[in-house]
């Protein structure tokens, strides 16, 4: 399978993370591209690297003022005189004004975040920059050749919202690679997200609209990371209504009961006439994954790969979660060498 990467992925190097009260290492961190490529280049994929498609794909799907900041963040805090990487202390809260950007940059990186284990580095622009560029080029190989493709994307996206940052993501890709989808002719896109972790920034870009279908497997969050979305009441507001779904399983769910909300997924996804499947595919919901908590083997991610190719539909698989542990490169290869077998049986 193609695989698109861009190097300006590794540029972010952030060295900090709030976690459970304490200043840590990211466990979103450059070695995970490292161990992925391993794998994809043993199973004799082909790597590419992607065009640069500038910030007009970008702007399609994000504020216009959020993607200046984070194209200045970096250099702003600097020039402010601050130490450390830029990490907000303060957000627009329920019992503040929410309708004001300060000019500080410490009031923006709250107005901007939603959350603040993630921290913007020197090179975190860049780094996104060129993680939507491999999504672009993927997704852009399978409208032009209706072959499937991967997008080796870091750092992830589906986290990332219309107007702000949070969960390691910046520029959500895969709303990026719907909209160019829908921009090239598509008339349906459906984006199946399969993190451990709920898709919010994808739900909230799309949550009015009819013409992306999301589906989200996920832990409960009521107990999970983001927390304040991703409940299966969830479905959509105005022409979207519908065209949201999300399935919020408990902590410990079983493969078995993952597998069933699957085909509920693309059930759905077939009778809502979708044209074609962009995959956020993270393989956090593997057993050994050390800030996530399904039970996945390495073997059945080949399962997963081939239910996906069941559904017929040109497929792109963007790189989400997962994280750095020994085996996630070989349960991406997986999940794309069950994909391309199973379609080649067809």
């Amino acid at each position: 399978m193609l695989t698109f990467f861009s190097e300006d992925s590794r540029l972010r190097q952030a060295r900090t993370e709030l976690h459970d009260g304490a200043l840590v290492t990211p466990f979103e961190c450059p070695e995970r591209i490292d161990l992925v490529l391993k794998h994809i280049q043993q199973a004799g994929f082909e790597v590419r690297a992607p065009h640069a498609y500038g910030l007009e794909p970008v702007r399609a799907v994000h504020d216009a003022g959020y993607v200046s900041f984070l194209e200045t963040c970096w250099q702003a805090w600097q020039a402010a005189g601050h130490q450390g990487e830029a990490i907000p202390n303060i957000w627009p809260a329920r019992s503040m004004r929410g309708d004001h950007i300060p000019r500080s940059i410490s009031g923006q990186l709250g107005y901007y975040a939603l959350a603040a284990e993630t921290s913007i580095s020197e090179g975190t622009f860049s780094a996104a920059m060129g993680s939507k560029d491999a999504a672009l080029g993927a997704v852009l190989h399978t409208l032009e050749t209706s072959e499937p493709s991967f997008a080796l994307c870091r750092p992830p996206g589906h986290h990332a919202a219309f107007d702000q940052f949070g969960g390691y993501c910046f520029f959500n890709n895969a709303a990026v690679a719907a909209q160019q989808a829908l921009d090239a002719g598509k008339r349906r896109v459906a984006v199946l997200d399969v993190d451990f972790h709920h898709g919010n920034g994808t739900q909230q870009i799309f949550y009015a609209r009819s013409d992306v279908l999301f589906a989200s497997l996920h832990g409960d969050p009521d107990v999970t990371f983001p927390y304040y979305l991703g409940y299966a009441d969830e479905t959509g507001e105005g022409e979207g209504k519908g065209f949201t779904l999300n399935y919020p399983m408990p902590p410990g769910t079983s493969v078995a009961t993952w597998m069933q909300a699957l085909e509920q997924a693309l059930t759905a996804i077939e009778a809502h006439g979708c044209e074609l499947l962009i995959v956020s595919l993270g393989v956090d919901i593997f057993e050994g994954d050390p800030i996530s908590a399904f039970t996945f083997k390495s073997d059945d991610f080949t399962a997963l790969g081939k239910r996906l190719a069941q559904a017929g539909l040109p497929t792109t698989f963007l790189m989400e979660g997962g994280y750095a542990v020994n085996e996630i490169g070989v349960n991406v290869v997986n999940v794309l060498q069950g994909f391309e077998r199973e379609s080649s049986q067809e």
